[in-house]
């Protein structure tokens, strides 16, 4: 399984790369959390799967990206977010509804906003693995955290940007509490 997981990653990242960003706009205070806990391994839990509309190509090969392990981290303006496996800053989408998970960024959304995608299992540090769940969307498994779908921004592309914070007003980095960072990204080069 693992061999099929490194080449979607890959792919995943390239096209990453590749795609274009949306506007900006930022929040307007920071936060600041404990360090992160023990790491510790349980299978991903699973929450009601529901969709609120057909996803149009939004998650097919290229455009999710898989991860093994959620961190709670400091990030440089942010204060602590939760980052996947790679050091890349998750994101949650005010249009989402968290109770019962609910996604809406779907299409062309996708290739902006990639939805991370889990395996079997997922690691922990400093999340609360209780607030940990999963929604279906097109044969695939998206973590949520406190209910709220999690996704990458393409803007992304090193471990501790947060170059998505605040965009349109709309998509905000996740804390390990599932709630929005209303802190606003330092700058990177």
């Amino acid at each position: 399984m693992p061999r099929r997981i490194v080449p979607n990653l890959v792919l995943g990242l390239a096209s990453a790369f590749l795609l274009g960003a949306c506007g900006s706009s930022t929040g307007t205070s920071a936060t600041s959390a404990a360090p992160p806990a023990p790491t510790s391994s349980a299978p991903a839990p699973s929450a009601p799967s529901a969709s609120a509309a057909a996803d149009t190509g939004s998650s097919g090969t290229g455009q999710s990206a898989t991860t093994t392990s959620v961190t709670a981290r400091a990030v440089n303006g942010m204060g602590i977010v939760v980052t996947d496996d790679k050091g890349l800053v998750l994101y949650r989408y005010d249009k989402d509804e968290p109770n019962p998970s609910k996604w809406t960024c779907s299409g062309a959304c996708t290739k902006t906003w990639i939805p991370v995608i889990v395996p079997e299992s997922v690691q922990t540090s400093g999340v609360e693995q209780s607030l940990l769940g999963t929604v279906h969307r097109n044969g695939e498994t998206q973590l949520t955290l406190a209910g709220w779908p999690l996704y990458r921004y393409v803007g992304d592309t090193e471990a501790g940007q947060a170059n998505g914070q605040g965009k349109d007003k709309e998509w905000y980095a996740v804390t390990p509490a599932g709630q929005k960072s209303t802190a606003t990204a330092a700058p990177t080069t």
